[in-house]
């Protein structure tokens, strides 16, 4: 079983050499972080079927993105999630998007994804822990990262809302995520 830290840097390995075009790098790149992705997507597009047209541009995305990566300025698992994410914003942005849902008369028939115990005892110690870092940050990057991150405002409505520059806004979330890290990874 990998450690964190070891999938991480398989992660990491894996990105650079897909830069490279190495598609057996790319397909177990695939293998290893489509599940977090998917989960990502899914949480963020809850129909199913979106949320896998979704993946597949992400992947599109990270294809031909590899190159860009550095893994000096971020966390390989990170780098992707943030594609992922961005690709789900802008799909819930694009213009005739719809949200499906589901007759409550079928409510019944709907598996139950929920978590388990396990699952909620994890997520509660993960939830206090993002907490306790994010109250060491000073307020305006708190407030510009839960913005930008739980509400899905991208860089320029931040720059409007606050009326600071674009590029101090990006400098401010981009200072406000190395703190974080550091602040999980002890």
């Amino acid at each position: 079983m990998l450690t964190a830290a070891s999938d991480t840097d398989a992660h990491v390995d894996l990105l650079l050499d897909v830069a490279q075009g190495d598609r057996d790098a790319f397909e177990r790149l695939y293998r290893a972080a489509s599940p977090r992705l998917f989960s990502i997507c899914l949480r963020l597009l809850p129909d199913r079927a979106e949320a896998e047209d979704v993946l597949q541009e992400v992947f599109a995305a990270i294809w031909h993105k590899a190159e860009q990566f550095d893994p000096a300025r971020a966390n390989a698992m990170a780098w992707m999630a943030m594609i992922a994410r961005n690709r789900c914003i802008d799909r819930l942005r694009s213009p005739g998007h719809t949200v499906r849902t589901t007759a409550i008369e079928l409510g019944e028939e709907l598996p139950d994804h929920g978590e388990t115990p396990i699952d909620a005892a994890v997520a509660s110690d993960d939830r206090e822990r993002l907490q306790r870092c994010m109250q060491r940050l000073d307020e305006r990057r708190r407030g510009l990262i839960r913005t930008a991150f739980f509400d899905g405002a991208t860089y320029e409505e931040l720059a409007t809302r606050s009326g600071a520059p674009l590029g101090s806004v990006k400098s401010w979330i981009r200072r406000g995520l190395l703190q974080l890290r550091a602040c999980l990874e002890q």
